[in-house]
């Protein structure tokens, strides 16, 4: 999973891009990598992983990973190449979805590109750059779909008239992922890779001490007002507090957020929401020599998780061996599950779940 955080100069979005991903890399033990300046690969925190550690105590434990792209150089004007436009543009082309981080804070000393805060505003700007941008590809579409057309294939008329809608919308100000489009239409958009299509969600990045009292902040309940009407989700972090965050040891960030009035770190609820957001979920592998995590699209089958493993798993599947997490801890081991009869044998039309533990059984 690839996040791209977006946002304005000086929203707080670099501040928070490096605070998760140091934080990250440290609560879970887990070699933080950069594959390049801007972008970090993090663990996803998962304490189900721990407990089976405690239970299985394998060799090494390897959570799932996502990753953040810190997508810099938007300014009025990117779709047109301004400040680092282009570069902005071809980063979030590689994304799964966006995390808008919106600045929802006064701060005299922190000057803002438009002179005042208004997170309405701030959205539309980057709304419309990504607009402009997706016109311009929808319009070379057209073009080349009309030059087509001499080979006489009707399935050209049917894409100029899909293109010529997406046009229309994107001209009114509409972004891609509020169209509705028919499961034909969808498969021939498949190559057509448009920014306002990307599934979006927004952080408000509020002052530390907002954190206890966002309901009455006036810029968050603008955000979520607006958000409400994108069908977008809107989470309250603070780049600041996850900047000190990540310098604390994990007994140390409990006590902290507790002293704040917070259950869980901006980072944990970032991950949580864009996992529904992308409709992921995780299964669980345990034993010698590793309990790991493995990240799949809710709804998939036993076989197609198991591919994740290897591609030999899937091609060769035979029956997934599965004992819910929940019940797991509660027997206290696998065989006591098993003498239970929890640990089920599923074929090959079962939709995994969340917190599925599994052993696959294949051969090739």
């Amino acid at each position: 999973m690839k996040l791209g955080i977006v946002g304005l100069p000086n929203v707080g979005k670099s501040t928070l891009f490096n605070a998760i991903t140091k934080a990250g890399a440290e609560c879970a033990n887990y070699p933080f990598c950069t594959i390049e300046p801007n972008v970090g690969i993090v663990p996803v925190p998962d304490e189900r992983l721990q407990k089976l550690a405690e239970m299985y105590n394998p060799d090494k434990v390897t959570p799932t990973t996502i990753e953040f792209v810190d997508i810099a150089g938007l300014v009025r004007g990117a779709s047109k190449g301004e400040g680092l436009g282009n570069k902005f543009l071809s980063h979030i082309r590689e994304v799964d979805a966006i995390v808008h981080v919106v600045r929802c804070f006064e701060d005299g000393n922190i000057v803002h590109v438009d002179g005042s805060i208004g997170p309405k505003r701030d959205i539309e700007t980057i709304n419309l750059e990504l607009i402009f941008a997706d016109l311009e590809v929808i319009e070379r579409r057209i073009d080349r779909t009309k030059k087509m057309l001499k080979s006489g294939d009707k399935k050209y008329l049917l894409e100029i008239e899909l293109y010529e809608k997406i046009k229309t919308s994107l001209e009114n100000g509409m972004s891609v992922r509020s169209m509705s489009f028919t499961p034909e239409e969808l498969q021939m958009m498949d190559d057509v890779f448009l920014l306002t299509s990307k599934p979006v969600l927004y952080a408000a990045n509020v002052a530390e001490d907002s954190l206890s009292t966002i309901d009455t902040n006036p810029f968050v309940n603008e955000l979520k007002e607006f958000a409400q009407k994108d069908g977008a989700e809107v989470i309250v972090i603070s780049a600041k507090v996850e900047e000190e965050i990540a310098q604390l040891e994990d007994d140390e960030k409990a006590e902290f957020l507790n002293e704040l009035g917070i259950a869980e770190s901006g980072l944990d609820k970032l991950i949580k929401a864009s996992y529904k957001l992308l409709g992921l979920i995780s299964y669980l592998t345990a034993g010698q020599p590793e309990v790991r995590a493995w990240t799949i699209i809710k709804g998939t089958k036993a076989p197609q998780a198991a591919g994740k493993i290897h591609s030999d798993f899937e091609r060769g599947f035979i029956r997934a061996e599965i004992v819910a997490y929940k019940d797991l801890i509660e027997c206290g081991s696998y065989a006591a599950a098993r003498e239970k009869g929890l640990v089920r044998s599923e074929g090959k039309e079962y939709i995994m779940n969340d917190g599925d533990v599994t052993l696959f059984r294949f051969n090739v």
